[in-house]
Formats: structure tokens, sequence, C-alpha cells
């Protein structure tokens, strides 16, 4: 079963694989340690208890094991979404399904009118989760390739029926009202 949940204490570990060297050699960043690991997750528990909230960092888990990390941010003029998960899982469909997630929590909960993404141009796996998210390209800038989603590009039926995902409403929902643990099947 795939889930996003809320990060908390005793995630330190699984966050150093997943900010592996090989994971982040596309995020322009080194590798995350121990320190690091303990920083985030204080930083991430007091972004996901401030109100209103605008950041959201959600571990991807499967099976109960954490895998990955999606993010929406909401506090810049228009939100962004960023993921990354551990290498040995690429390939799944496991990115996909965190982003619908977030896109659901976004568009639905949230109501926000659009939200942005990119990712660099030699990682062309990212941009493939973008689109079959439903991102559209928008150019190339600074070595990344840039990406949109509107609400009124998703339409009123794929926003209800995200492809290959169930109403977004229903994951927005869970997403903030469910407690720590909302499932995405």
């Amino acid at each position: 079963m795939i889930e996003l949940r809320e990060l908390g204490p005793g995630d330190e570990e699984a966050l150093l694989r997943i900010y592996s060297a090989e994971s982040t050699r596309h995020l322009g960043r080194a590798p995350m340690d121990a320190d690091e690991a303990r920083y985030r997750l204080r930083d991430i528990m007091a972004a996901a208890a401030q109100s209103p909230r605008t950041l959201y960092v959600l571990g991807l888990a499967v099976d109960g094991h954490l895998l990955g990390v999606v993010k929406l941010h909401h506090d810049r003029p228009v939100a962004a979404v960023s993921y990354i998960l551990r290498a040995d899982t690429w390939g799944r469909g496991y990115a996909t399904k965190g982003v619908r997630g977030l896109l659901a929590l976004a568009f639905g909960h949230l109501g926000l009118p659009e939200v942005r993404a990119k990712h660099r141009t030699d990682n062309p796996a990212s941009g493939r989760v973008l689109r079959k998210t439903g991102f559209i390209p928008t150019g190339e800038r600074a070595g990344f390739k840039t990406y949109a989603l509107r609400s009124t590009d998703l339409g009123h039926e794929r926003q209800r029926h995200p492809p290959g995902g169930e109403p977004a409403t229903a994951i927005g929902n869970r997403l903030s009202t469910a407690g720590r643990s909302p499932t995405l099947v």
C-alpha cells in the first residue's frame, strides 16, 4: 500500500537513504548527512505545525517503508511541487503517485489556481513524472525545464478523476483532515 504521511521522529535513517549521492545528483546539492537529517526533520515538523500551513513535506511510504519525499510549497507567488525518491525505487511509479496526491491537495482542499514544477534538463525521468501527472511544459531556463498546471487545465472531469488516480478532492481531504497517514491507492 502506498501512502503519503507526515514525517517525524524516527525518519532520520530513511532520509539519509533517500537523499543519497545518487538521488541528489540532479538536485545540485550534496547528499544528506545525519546532522542535516535531524535539522531538516525539526524544520519539517515545525512547518507542519504552522497555521496557516504553507509547506507540505510528506513522506512517500510503501508498505510502511519510507521511500521518498514529496513537497508542496505554497509560500511563493505560485505554488511548486518537488520530489525525491531512493534510487533503488526509481521506475516503479511511486513519484507519479506522490505528485498526484500533492496535486489533489493543491487543487482540491487548498483550492490553488496553479502549481509549477521544474527539473534539470539532464533528468528526463523527472519530466516524464510531471507529464504523466498533467503538467504542461512551459519552457527552459537556466538548465531547467519548467512546467505548469492550472486548475483550469485539468477540466472538470480530470480534476475529479486525475489520470490513474482517485478523485482529487477525496485525496486532498484525507491529506488535510485524516491525521498523519492518508492512504493513496
